[in-house]
């Protein structure tokens, strides 16, 4: 067996140099300086994930359940270890060691490589489709937002649609193998959006592939091919089962699971359409794949010296830091979302690319990558699109479970960079140079055109954003001519760039330069494009030294109520159900979290907000009324946050504590009606059952919690009278199990969403312990699939070395 370096390695081994070196560029100073992106959604995160971190570091164990967080939730939802799993010492070697979040663009160029790779593209245009589809904005405004699993799961969309398409190409061993280990990883991060959206990608790409091998009588052979990719699918999921155990039965009593309250109008289960489809993009607002200012930008964005806005805040009387301030963060957006980190642009020379793709490519991939890239722009369209995207909503299996739809746009700039690529591959290789030049002239009139059409119209979109309504008629009008300003700044940049691109590929059909070279160039322009983009958006400026020391230093406040060592709970008037910084430090009453329990998001909305608002009026009058906070009390509420000084602490005097006996139970027949009860009854004497499922009778006694562990709990109770205890925790009927003097005891659901049980008359110690069965059940098939799968992914690489002889034909 020979291996040809010059041919066969050097091109790959100088293409992911380029990846690592762009990706060590790009962000120098967390690689040499220490620093780190400042991502708000990660710091929420790890003031959510802190009590599990800190058990772990204590324990060697695994949590499983925090009780930082809306009262109390399982941990697998933030942050959980699994026995055996080696997805992480796998992505730690094929990222070469980078650090997390970044290694996830590394390993995106590297998978869209191999994925062009397999479609026969040369090495050169693999490359620049790989720096296009990592540095598209998308990626880059997800890592500064801190949406780090996102952009792990898009990175890996390349390589398990490689190993599908190896399979189909006759690679059946090494495309299986392949498939199975990019959705292994995929699943490993857990963000169910994409991997749904993944699905439906891979589901375009089987039906065109369905339709060739029908047209070439092959059914058979697609069939066989597709039951392999299917069995890979199953080892993917197999590899996750015991994270995918977890999550699914915990989905049942999420948010996104059935509803509970029977007077709820909403869809039976899942989100509703308002709260889903909240971040829809405008159908015009697509036109920044091709402008990346058409929309405005970010929706606070910087304006050049010499604005509209600034001359218009000079002539009335605006100066000095209130003129700067606005003039740094000017509200430029005017698309249809609510807000936005940025405009979604992945390079005007992929758009151009794209219609190159759509004259040249093979007309099977030219379909498949063009529905692609037409439905996922649909789906991000969101209500904008109501009659199609209302009815996938309604009908389509889960996906009432998702909200953001704009995520869709990921997709999008996975499909239109890999057509892209395959349009320009068979354009090089035509060997008609006049239809070359045709095909060529036609894409170049038609992207070309549009931008152009973009420049000379730009004042008919009349750049109404939602923040106008705030202001004075001589400032919108301002802000208005500077977003029609903006736009058209960057449609003569984009004009620009597809210009230049098209003159190098003129140059090359032309015999004037070669085609490497011309590749070359487009590379580079492609790279400055993107590169200059994201850095208006993902600076220097993001990078900060450790910003978690300075996010969770304490404040007075909060070394206030460090002093008690008690176990309580906190309740931060500021931001509470949106903030998990109080969770950094406390048991919280709120926190951060798409996937809150279904209960507690009925008792926020129904009686917690109500309660708290109600409270925080007649506290600005100057009446502090702690009994009124039935619901707040019942969660052990010991300290309501209202500052960051140490008068901003007001101790709760009212706090039932972490567990009582209530003089009276108050039967119940419904979920609705034993949450309309709650803000009726004293907490403390009094208490809800919902007696067609549970029995209770009331008690008296004393009790004391003796030992507290987040999965683990101990109370001593000494009973003068048998009856109903109430715990001040979140009941959840999927881990959670209870002991009296060692034996088992049912767990009993009182007060909508606490746990309550029955115990006998005396002295007796209760145990709460959280022993999910799905967390354990899964973890054997879960390793044993991954070793599986590797052993696959090495058999496949090496046996095509291992069958081809010294001439390098296979045998």
């Amino acid at each position: 067996m020979q291996i040809n370096f010059k041919k066969e390695i050097l091109p790959h081994l100088l293409g992911i140099v380029s990846f690592y070196t762009l990706i060590v560029l790009y962000f120098s100073p967390i690689m040499f300086e220490g620093k780190m992106i400042f991502q708000s959604d990660i710091l929420q995160w790890e003031g959510s994930a802190k009590e599990i971190q800190d058990f772990r570091e204590d324990t060697g164990e695994e949590a499983l359940w925090t009780n930082r967080m809306f009262g109390g939730m399982p941990a697998y939802l933030i942050n959980t270890e699994y026995p055996g799993d080696i997805s992480r010492a796998v992505i730690s070697v094929i990222t070469l060691g980078l650090p997390h979040p970044i290694n996830g663009l590394f390993f995106g160029m590297v998978a869209m490589y191999i994925l062009l790779l397999t479609f026969k593209v040369r090495p050169e245009i693999s490359v620049m489709g790989a720096w296009a589809f990592a540095f598209n904005t998308f990626n880059m405004l997800s890592l500064e937002a801190g949406h780090n699993a996102k952009i792990w799961a898009i990175c890996l969309i390349p390589l398990i649609l490689a190993g599908i398409h190896m399979a189909f190409g006759g690679k059946k061993l090494l495309g299986f193998s392949v498939t199975a280990l990019a959705l292994m990883l995929q699943i490993r991060f857990n963000h169910l959006q994409i991997t749904y959206y993944t699905l439906i990608t891979i589901l375009i790409y089987a039906i065109g592939q369905l339709v060739y091998y029908i047209k070439e009588k092959q059914l058979p052979e697609f069939g066989k091919t597709a039951a392999i990719l299917i069995l890979g699918g199953l080892l993917a999921v197999g590899a996750n089962s015991n994270r995918l155990l977890s999550v699914l039965e915990y989905g049942k009593y999420s948010i996104r699971g059935e509803k509970t309250l029977e007077g709820n109008t909403q869809n039976e289960s899942g989100l509703n359409k308002e709260y889903a489809f909240s971040w829809s993009q405008g159908k015009l607002e697509s036109m920044t794949l091709l402008v990346p200012n058409f929309s405005g930008g970010a929706s606070q964005e910087a304006l050049g010296e010499d604005s509209n806005t600034e001359k218009a805040l000079q002539q009335n009387g605006v100066s000095g830091a209130q003129l700067s301030n606005f003039i740094q963060g000017a509200p430029t957006y005017w698309g249809d979302q609510p807000f936005t980190g940025g405009p979604i642009y992945g390079s005007i020379i992929m758009v151009f690319l794209f219609v190159v793709g759509i004259i040249y490519a093979p007309k099977r991939f030219r379909n498949i990558f063009v529905a692609i890239t037409i439905i996922s722009l649909m789906l991000a369209w969101g209500k904008n699109l109501a009659w199609f995207n209302f009815t996938l909503f309604d009908i389509l299996p889960g996906y009432n479970k998702f909200r953001a739809v704009s995520m869709a746009l990921g997709i999008t700039l996975f499909a239109i960079p890999v057509l892209g690529c395959i349009g320009l591959e068979n354009l090089f290789s035509d060997s008609d140079q006049k239809r070359k030049l045709k095909g060529l002239l036609m894409s170049f009139a038609i992207v070309g055109g549009i931008t152009l059409l973009l420049i000379v119209l730009a004042g008919a979109f009349g750049f109404k954003g939602t923040a106008d309504t705030n202001f004075p008629e001589w400032l919108t009008s301002a802000l208005r001519a500077d977003r029609k300003a903006m736009l058209q700044k960057d449609a003569f940049r984009s004009l620009a760039f597809i210009t230049l691109s098209a003159g190098l590929i003129f140059l090359a059909i032309k015999q004037k330069t070669t085609y490497f070279y011309a590749t070359l160039g487009i590379a580079v322009l492609v790279i400055t494009d993107v590169w200059t983009i994201n850095k208006r958006y993902l600076n220097d400026e993001s990078l900060k030294k450790n910003p978690s020391s300075s996010y969770f230093a304490p404040t007075a406040a909060d070394k206030k109520i460090m002093q008690d060592n008690g176990y309580f709970r906190v309740l931060n008037l500021q931001n509470t159900f949106k903030d998990a910084r109080t969770s950094y430090f406390f048991n919280s009453l709120g926190g951060y979290h798409g996937a809150k329990m279904r209960r507690y998001q009925d008792l926020i909305d129904r009686v917690l907000q109500p309660e708290i608002n109600q409270f925080i009026q007649k506290a600005q009058e100057g009446s502090f009324d702690y009994q009124s906070l039935k619901a707040v009390n019942m969660l052990n509420t010991k300290y309501i946050l209202a500052g960051q000084g140490e008068n901003g602490v007001f101790q709760n005097s009212q706090a039932n504590g972490p567990a009582w006996f209530p003089g009276e139970v108050v039967p119940v027949s419904s979920n609705e009606e034993e949450i309309q009860q709650i803000p009726n009854i004293n907490t403390k004497t009094q208490a809800t059952v919902n007696t067609s499922e549970f029995e209770a009778q009331a008690g008296a006694g004393s009790v004391s919690l003796s030992q507290y562990l987040p999965n683990e709990l101990h109370y001593s109770v000494n009973a003068r009278k048998g009856g109903l205890v109430v715990f001040s925790e979140i009941y959840y009927p999927a881990g959670w199990n209870a002991t009296i003097n060692g034996e088992a005891a049912e767990i009993i659901r009182t007060n909508y969403l606490l746990r309550g049980l029955m115990v006998p008359q005396g002295k007796s110690e209760v145990v709460f312990k959280f022993e999910p069965k799905t967390y354990y059940r899964g973890s054997f098939i879960a390793v044993s699939s991954q070793y599986f799968i590797i052993l696959l992914l090495i058999a496949g690489l090496v046996m095509p070395y291992i069958n081809r002889p010294k001439n390098g034909r296979e045998r």
